[in-house]
């Protein structure tokens, strides 16, 4: 699933990033990485997606999250 899929207040790991050298650049190097784990703050359609991962707050827009692909943790 994308990371825009993720519900709110749930958590995910990265699995794979996917897009061209300058989204990928971007995203590594605000850490999110394959195999990180991130929580899901917010997730409000038409609204960027707040994520909290490595002790940072990050907010995505929704085009971005298309290319993180992430699965699931269930407690």
């Amino acid at each position: 699933m994308s990371l825009g899929e993720v519900r709110e207040n749930s958590d995910a790991i990265i699995t794979a990033i996917d897009g061209d050298t300058r989204f990928m650049s971007r995203i590594t190097s605000i850490g999110l990485t394959p195999g990180c784990r991130i929580s899901v703050i917010k997730n409000d359609r038409n609204r960027p997606l707040l994520v909290y991962s490595r002790d940072t707050m990050i907010a995505l827009n929704r085009k971005e999250c298309t290319g993180i692909t992430v699965e699931e943790v269930t407690a």
